[in-house]
């Protein structure tokens, strides 16, 4: 008897502690992670496979980005495509998954106004021309003046501030649909957001609507549900696809519906309704005023059409008439990917697409608040009946009772999905029905844990002593097994080192390896970094394990930086004891590679292997091209925006067929001075003058360039093209890329 009254005390407390993870008072993370995997098994087996007839995807894609040139395009090309659009196709609404944030001076409207003002100053016939022709270069202006008496919506986006800094805000943010106070007084947790980054007030102004297209991403990552309404500054704001369903039926009313009157107990919103006269569609919300996307398909199940085509008339005007158009991108280098429950690589705009075809059809899964009331009970009744029933049953009887309930809770849950559209979590009751089993099955048995002294073991050698702590605390996400992930990979080599290896002799040449080696690597430790190998005089380094580093790519690039400072503070001690000067290059570069325990029988090592690695040491290899001190590649440019960056090239280095942009970091923003930033600029111009091929200018920006860097290799290389290519011509097919043959 005392047996069993231990054992249903302990089922108790295991219930207990399922209970509250399903009442919301803490979370477990291993709860979490089996209801999102059982709601996206649930939704990969209800998927119909098949996409909206009314809805299509204008793509900027890699054909789109070969044909018309790098994103952003020009505001003239913009309104040239919603004009075709509309007068040419004639469909019923845009919406757009990007964002129009920074003035267009692609025309070069100011450099001939600044000319006015100086070089022309008195000149009538420039001033006259300019005069004539200086409508057609505002193209923010003429994008703008295509946008008004038509539905088309915009695409913004929210941001929140971090480490106590002020979000940032740029552009103009649409008109609220609700103000905050509708909401006064009842439970509604609406997600908040500090900053954003909204369109031109020239456009806004002209389009019909606008709306953010901010999805809800879960802990694991993975986008299922979409904020319909967000709050910014008191005001309520609506989501891209909300808004482009209002504007294809010309902007009804937005009703909130509410569960009960504020005075009575629970009040909570459970709907939103679209007001129309074809009567209203009803979006069912969850607590925090989200919607779960209803996912129709993997990947392309909705049309795709180029946004090429269009502007040049290719596509039949059946495709397009009449249907509602998103233009998105579903380019790898436009950073628009979504990790989803039926594709870790997923089109951002088609997830929009997915849900306004969702409010359209009214097949939108519901998972209300009241929904965790009613799991908490369910898991409460099942928690206690098998608390009090397995310690006394046998165990072939206490097998066959949780599997009944086992069966009658998956089939519980399946039928209010299937004919009730009811979301209901379900893992907390798996998870307690297995775990009352398996404690009544296993009763006294418990097993000492050695994760501290195996990862100490396995990862010592490789990672600083903070790391191996970390580690031992989190040992079930440590494992030297292969895995596949995204990190950040550094390479760095010594410059000319086999001269400097030839001048010093064994004993000399072994200490001042030593000595550059050693603070190099304390600052790969110091940003969180874990050493590979050394190679006689190169390091390789990687970021994002074995532990996970969400800032794995930050983290590398100033490593690489703090590596050339540290190597330049070591330069006044080499030259007291007569060693040669030690400079090196860096090459830094982001992507998935394989990570884990690999060798053959006889030795094995925690290493890395990928195209992401392989460009990494390519990048280090080619720093001496041009001069420089440290190349990274796109992805981790694009991963680390708090990070000053000047273009370098395009290239194609050896092993590699599509050209990659690569960069150099010159410092954190705000710590870079005024001059460089404009040194900069004005690099950028002439690389974007240089691809246009207009080498006469091109020769004079970079000449501008040496005179305020004389010593900058980097200029002089450009310039030595400019003069080949002004001779020998790389055609119209030229993408601006340059190809290195050797490593």
């Amino acid at each position: 008897m005392k047996k069993h009254a231990l054992l249903i005390m302990l089922g108790m407390l295991a219930v207990l502690l399922f209970l509250g993870d399903a009442a919301g008072f803490y979370r477990l993370g291993f709860v979490q992670y089996g209801d999102a995997q059982l709601y996206d098994y649930r939704l990969r087996l209800s998927l119909p496979n098949k996409g909206d007839d009314r809805i299509v995807i204008l793509d900027i894609d890699e054909k789109s980005l070969k044909q018309e040139g790098r994103w952003p395009w020009g505001r003239d090309k913009m309104a040239r495509l919603v004009d075709s659009l509309f007068d040419r196709y004639g469909v019923a609404a845009v919406g757009f998954d990007v964002v129009f944030a920074e003035p267009d001076n692609s025309s070069g409207l100011s450099v001939l106004q600044a000319l006015g003002e100086k070089q022309f100053r008195d000149v009538d016939q420039f001033h006259s021309v300019l005069k004539q022709i200086q409508p057609a270069l505002q193209y923010d202006a003429l994008f703008a003046e295509k946008l008004k008496g038509r539905k088309v919506v915009l695409g913004y986006y929210f941001s929140n501030s971090e480490n106590d800094l002020t979000a940032s805000r740029s552009g103009a943010l649409p008109a609220p649909v609700f103000p905050a106070d509708i909401f006064r007084g009842r439970a509604v947790g609406l997600a908040t957001w500090d900053g954003y980054g909204a369109n031109l007030q020239e456009l806004q102004s002209s389009a019909a609507s606008a709306g953010h297209f901010n999805p809800l991403v879960d802990f694991d990552g993975v986008v299922r549900r979409i904020p319909m309404l967000v709050e910014h500054d008191g005001q309520i704001y609506e989501s891209l696809s909300l808004a482009v369903v209002r504007s294809v039926l010309d902007m009804p009313r937005l009703v909130p519906g509410f569960a009960g009157e504020q005075n009575q107990g629970y009040g909570g919103l459970e709907w939103l309704t679209v007001e129309s006269v074809q009567g209203g569609l009803t979006i069912p919300v969850d607590a925090e005023v989200s919607a779960l996307i209803p996912y129709s398909g993997k990947r392309n199940t909705f049309t795709y059409i180029s946004a090429t085509d269009v502007l040049h008339g290719k596509i039949e005007q059946a495709a397009l008439q009449n249907k509602i158009v998103l233009v998105g991108t579903s380019a790898p280098g436009l950073m628009d990917m979504r990790s989803t429950p039926v594709g870790e690589v997923y089109p951002g705009v088609e997830v929009h697409a997915n849900m306004i075809s969702g409010i359209l059809n009214q097949d939108i899964k519901q998972h209300p608040p009241y929904m965790l009331g009613a799991n908490v009970v369910l898991m409460l009744l099942i928690g206690i009946s098998l608390s009090v029933l397995l310690p006394l049953l046998s165990p072939i009887r206490g097998m066959l009772l949780s599997l009944i309930f086992l069966s009658g809770d998956v089939a519980l849950n399946l039928a209010l999905w299937n004919y009730a559209d009811l979301a209901m979590p379900m893992a907390g009751g798996i998870l307690i029905i297995l775990t009352l089993f398996a404690l009544n099955m296993s009763f006294g048995y418990f097993v000492e844990s050695r994760a501290k002294r195996q990862i100490t073991g396995l990862f010592g050698q490789y990672v600083p002593g903070e790391l191996v702590d970390e580690m031992a605390k989190r040992p079930e996400s440590v494992s030297m097994e292969g895995d596949s992930r995204e990190m950040t990979i550094l390479f760095s080599d010594v410059r000319s080192f086999t001269t400097i290896s030839e001048g010093l002799d064994p004993k000399e040449l072994s200490q001042l390896m030593n000595e550059f080696l050693t603070p190099l690597s304390r600052v790969i430790y110091k940003q969180r970094g874990t050493i590979d190998k050394y190679m006689g005089d190169c390091i390789m380094a990687f970021w994002g394990a074995p532990l996970p580093d969400p800032d794995h790519a930050h983290h590398a690039v100033l490593a690489g930086m703090e590596m050339q400072r540290a190597l330049n503070e070591l330069q006044p001690q080499f030259k007291v004891k007569g060693w040669p000067e030690i400079h090196i290059g860096v090459g830094v570069n982001t992507g998935r590679v394989s990570v884990g325990n690999m060798g053959s029988e006889v030795r094995v090592a925690y290493t890395v292997m990928g195209d992401a690695v392989n460009l990494a040491s390519r990048l280090e290899g080619i720093t001496k091209e041009y001069g420089v001190l440290m190349l990274v590649g796109e992805t981790t440019k694009q991963a680390t925006p708090q990070i000053v960056y000047r273009e370098v090239d395009m290239v194609r280095v050896k092993g590699k067929e599509h050209p990659v942009a690569i960069f150099e970091p010159h410092g954190l923003v705000g710590e870079v001075g005024k001059e460089k930033l404009d040194e900069i600029k004005l690099f950028h111009q002439a690389l974007r003058t240089y691809r246009k091929q207009d080498w006469d200018k091109a020769d004079l920006e970079l000449l501008s360039l040496q005179n305020m860097s004389p010593d900058c290799k980097l200029y002089r290389v450009y310039a030595e093209r400019v003069t080949y290519y002004r001779n020998n011509p790389p055609g119209d097919d030229w993408d601006g890329a340059f190809t290195f043959k050797t490593k």
